[in-house]
């Protein structure tokens, strides 16, 4: 016989789209089985009914050829001879009848009733249990729900109780009713062919035992087989007793478990967190907007396939593609007041979908996991290996790089030519100090600010006379300061951090920084970051929100005492402020970015720009800087034209604007 196919019961617990998808193979094989079962019942019914026919035919057969003789026939009466023979055919036929007789009663108890006991007793219970499980997995649903609810701000721990005791409760109730009918489906398995071959096995041997009796016309090749088909009857019978007992012992193992598997974020305070996975599979909830205010929450199955996030509603056969996770960014972020959300950023900057986590370990689980697939660790010969070095460095950003379509470079015009003779020339490092140690950079234990510019909602209603400045020369008050600016370079950049540091002699200070930050974000696990736009011109560096355009920070070019980009990441930057405290005493800081184009190109700004501040000293040095560098129409410097497309078309777009 070949093998039974089964349900695995230690899945029963996780509910996974998988074991749904598998569990409808089995509903639809008992449903099958349920119509067939009724077909085959239907033609055995009449079967017996024919048997039980041919009993009341012969019976009245006999009768009729005894009541011959009692016919009162106008011709031939008193034939004795016709008489004799049809009172021997009456006895014959009285013979027969027993034997039909008894063939009726044995089709009735053992094919008949086997097949009805096996509709009313399996086939009922595999379909009460399914009503069950279907209310129980239902009630599960609500109670995970009501805690999905749960406010994160104002966290009620009795009312949290309440519920994670009902979650807790209802997944017990769902969890026991998915065993016994995963059960019941296993057992059905074995049941469904002792049902099919048992009444037959009876059909056929009443019949045997009905033509033995009249004549011998079965051989006894045919009881040999009979007896070889009830062997493996009794096979399958043992079969069955031996796996309802293994799944009734791993049954109780299951139950017997730990509570906490039920409670949802039992381990909150210290959950074990593995921050090197490129794969991870779970249930979330789906953020989705219904209307211009509205939004609905949908539990659904998310897993991860290479460099893909896939979904898998609950009975579905095959997940769906959800989002390209390849150069992605995802951050924590706070969303109808609801506990463990986060975001996946587009690697456009676009935001992308909001997901909620189960727990905390799930929620941190799924920020690592995402970030190390965006990484593009999975392409790799030794994904993990590659994953758990990563995560322990220092210099790896927190969020991966973005990769802005570069666009291929075409033959620049002679003047473009020109410009790049220049950058080469002015981006020639100068001779480097000698490079000292980390301590006499930046004083051991230095704090780190994440978030040093204020959201632009917040500082507007701090700043109510702050100025918004436009990046391009459209500002209330400092109209005429921008106006006299020579340059006017803007950038799009996340800012990462800042900390103090002791010396500003050399840009080792500011590679050390950088790795301080970013080694800090990533044992802290700190993923947000605020977009700004860094407007680079010959007086100031600004950094302007990119929605209000109010000024969330600016820095005095000549205060700005060194500045690079870092040797490998090429999109990561950084520059050093210097700034007079008091007569005699100044305070150095260091301020550390994410650009979305490369370095070089804001260093080079920041280089023209303290080129221009020297050159407003020497009237002859100055003319001799304008003739060198080519200008715009308004008589501002022109950079290079190879920079993202969003950022030239911003700046195009705030060219025309102050023209008009």
């Amino acid at each position: 016989m070949p093998a039974v196919d089964k349900l695995r019961l230690e899945e029963a617990l996780q509910d996974s789209p998988q074991t749904r998808s598998l569990l409808s193979v089995f509903e639809e094989d008992a449903g099958t089985l349920t119509d067939y079962t009724n077909q085959l019942l239907q033609a055995m019914q009449r079967v017996y009914g024919a048997q039980n026919e041919m009993c009341l035919a012969t019976q009245q057969l006999s009768k009729q050829l005894l009541a011959y003789e009692k016919q009162n026939f106008a011709l031939g009466k008193g034939d004795e001879e016709m008489i004799s023979t049809l009172q021997y055919f009456s006895k014959v036929v009285d013979e027969l009848n027993v034997l039909h007789t008894e063939l009726a009663k044995q089709l009735a108890d053992t094919m008949v009733l086997p097949i009805v006991q096996f509709r009313e007793k399996d086939l009922t219970e595999v379909s009460t249990l399914k009503d069950l499980f279907g209310l129980a997995s239902n009630e599960h649903d609500v109670s995970m729900a009501k805690y999905s609810r749960l406010p994160k701000k104002r966290e009620n721990e009795k009312l949290k109780a309440e519920v994670a005791k009902e979650v807790a409760s209802a997944r017990r109730k769902q969890h026991l009713s998915s065993l016994q009918y995963y059960c019941a489906l296993n057992a059905l398995q074995y049941r469904k062919r002792v049902a099919m071959m048992e009444p037959m096995l009876g059909y056929t041997r009443s019949q045997i035992k009905f033509f033995k009796k009249g004549a011998e016309m079965f051989s006894k090749k045919m009881d040999s087989f009979l007896s070889s088909v009830s062997d493996m009857v009794h096979s399958v019978q043992e079969e069955l007793d031996t796996e309802a007992e293994a799944m009734r012992v791993s049954q109780q193992d299951l139950l017997s478990g730990n509570e906490s598997v039920y409670t949802p974020d039992f381990d909150v305070a210290s959950p074990v967190i593995n921050r090197n996975l490129i794969q991870k599979a779970g249930y979330l909830n789906l953020r989705n907007k219904t209307g211009l205010v509205t939004t609905t929450w949908d539990r659904l199955y998310f897993f991860t396939q290479g460099g893909n996030l896939m979904c898998q509603p609950r009975g579905a056969v095959a997940g769906g593609l959800i989002q390209d996770l390849d150069n992605c960014s995802v951050m924590a972020v706070d969303c109808e007041d609801r506990r463990y959300c986060f975001q996946i950023t587009t690697p456009t900057g676009k935001p992308g979908i909001t997901l909620q986590a189960e727990s905390k370990k799930e929620y941190e689980e799924w920020i690592c996991a995402i970030n190390n697939i965006s990484r593009q660790i999975y392409l790799t010969d030794n994904p993990e290996a590659v994953a758990i070095k990563l995560n322990q460095t220092a210099l790896q950003a927190v969020t991966p790089v973005t990769s802005f379509g570069k666009k291929q470079e075409h033959l620049y015009p002679s003047q473009d030519v020109k410009n790049m003779e220049i950058l080469n020339d002015r981006m020639v490092p100068k001779e480097s100090a000698p490079i000292q140690d980390s301590a006499e950079l930046i004083a051991p234990g230095t704090p780190i600010q994440f978030d040093i510019m204020l959201p632009a909602m917040e500082f507007l209603d701090q700043n109510r006379g702050g100025r918004r400045t436009n990046p391009f020369g459209e500002s209330e008050d400092g109209q005429k300061e921008d106006e006299d600016s020579l340059l006017q370079q803007m950038f799009v950049v996340r800012f990462l951090g800042s900390m103090a540091v002791k010396s500003d002699q050399t840009v080792e200070v500011i590679y050390e920084a950088m790795r301080q930050v970013l080694a800090a974000r990533a044992i802290h696990n700190i993923f947000r970051m605020t977009e700004s736009h860094f407007l680079v011109t010959s007086h100031d560096l600004k950094l302007i929100d990119p929605q209000t355009q109010v000024t969330r920070a600016s820095f005095e070019l000549v205060s700005v005492t060194q500045f690079a980009a870092h040797q490998d990441n090429k999109r990561l930057l950084g520059f050093v402020v210097c700034d007079a405290e008091s007569p005699g005493e100044h305070s150095k800081s260091a301020y550390v970015f994410e650009s979305n184009t490369e370095s070089e190109k804001i260093c080079y700004a920041i280089s023209l720009g303290k080129e221009i501040i020297e050159a407003r000293k020497d009237p002859e040095a100055l003319a001799q800087l304008l003739s060198s560098m080519p200008l715009t129409n308004d008589g501002k410097f022109m950079l290079l034209n190879d920079q993202s497309e969003e950022d030239a078309t911003v700046h195009g777009d705030g060219q025309e604007e102050s023209e008009a």
